[in-house]
């Protein structure tokens, strides 16, 4: 079971200055934060793409290239990668170029996108949101999977005639579906035969067990070889020496975040009885030390048969230093323990 971490490249707010941190200091930050898990043994790293002036990164490939000068070993994934507001030709070329750079550890992951920004910032209508993605997604696994030159049509993207795509991988890379809990996206990853990961990110995660059975049914019912299946959950978490002191000094930054998000889609504010409820075993946050966090990693692979388990890690944007530590704990305490008992 590989165990990594997601990061969406969250700015801290200055409420006195009423103002976001610069974008240049973030990403900065995350490099260093990327170098760290590499060290550590982390197995992936994975990078979102929004437009909006609450986050740092709008080109998660950007951020991957970077990665892979300071890193060796670890895994570079995007955590989405919004393929529907996106040129497929564009995004391989971006990802083949990372995966040289980095010896072959490029993966995408892909997804409809839970902020619609980038719709109207790159002239999509809306209406069109699932069929842009089931056509850019047929074409992105066409220019993954072909040997050589390349015809293709669509609606909403010029055709393709005898072409091909550079620079090309020595193999396929991984691309995975992000999937937020539809059937839709499961039946689809099932019948491809592509990786599926989960947002957990509130309410009870066994509720969506049903879709990670579907999930297995369908790969199977397709004729995919079982043995190559691979299936992911990413969760909000964050990992302190003092797993109880950090969840209390985390909270309001946690709440601020949530509530800014939740603000556009009608939440009602976030409470600390919701924040406690996720921390519990039945919860979805991965709040706490790192036995906390070994015990409930272990309860979610044994009921969801996960291949791998993110993190995701700088929800509010938690200090520099805080998820330094937590990612030193991650790779030094909790994974180490995880797979060990994995192993037994």
């Amino acid at each position: 079971m590989e165990i990594g971490i997601s990061m969406f490249g969250d700015l801290r707010f200055d409420k006195q200055n009423n103002s976001y941190q610069i974008a240049g200091q973030r990403i900065n930050e995350i490099i260093e934060e990327v170098k760290l898990m590499d060290e550590v043994g982390l197995d992936v790293f994975g990078i979102g793409e929004h437009h909006r002036a609450d986050y740092a990164v709008s080109a998660p490939d950007i951020i991957l290239a970077g990665a892979a000068t300071v890193t060796k070993n670890i895994k570079l994934t995007s955590a989405v990668t919004v393929l529907s507001s996106d040129d497929p030709v564009r995004v391989y070329e971006a990802f083949s170029t990372v995966n040289a750079m980095s010896n072959g550890r490029a993966e995408i992951t892909v997804g409809r996108g839970s902020f619609i920004e980038s719709f109207p910032l790159f002239g999509y209508d809306l209406n069109d949101y699932n069929e842009l993605f089931t056509e850019k997604l047929n074409l992105l696994l066409n220019i993954n999977w072909a040997d050589g030159p390349l015809t293709w049509t669509g609606k909403h993207r010029p055709s393709l005639k005898d072409q091909e795509v550079f620079p090309k991988s020595e193999i396929p890379m991984d691309v995975w579906i992000a999937a937020g809990g539809t059937p839709e996206s499961v039946l689809r990853a099932a019948k491809l035969g592509l990786p599926l990961v989960f947002a957990i990110i509130g309410g009870m995660p066994e509720q969506y067990k049903p879709f990670f059975e579907y999930y297995k049914q369908e790969y199977i019912k397709a004729g995919h070889d079982i043995n190559k299946m691979q299936i992911a959950t990413h969760s909000h978490g964050l990992v302190g020496a003092d797993g109880n002191a950090l969840a209390r000094e985390y909270f309001a930054t946690y709440k601020d975040q949530m509530d800014r998000i939740g603000t556009s889609r009608g939440w009602q504010p976030y409470t600390y009885e919701q924040y406690e409820g996720g921390r519990s075993r039945d919860g979805a946050l991965f709040i706490g030390d790192a036995n906390q966090v070994v015990d409930k990693i272990l309860y979610h692979q044994e009921m969801f048969g996960l291949t791998r388990w993110l993190m995701h890690s700088d929800l509010g944007a938690p200090d520099h230093l805080t998820q330094m530590k937590s990612i030193e704990l991650l790779g030094t305490k909790i994974a180490p323990e995880v797979k060990k008992a994995l192993a037994k």
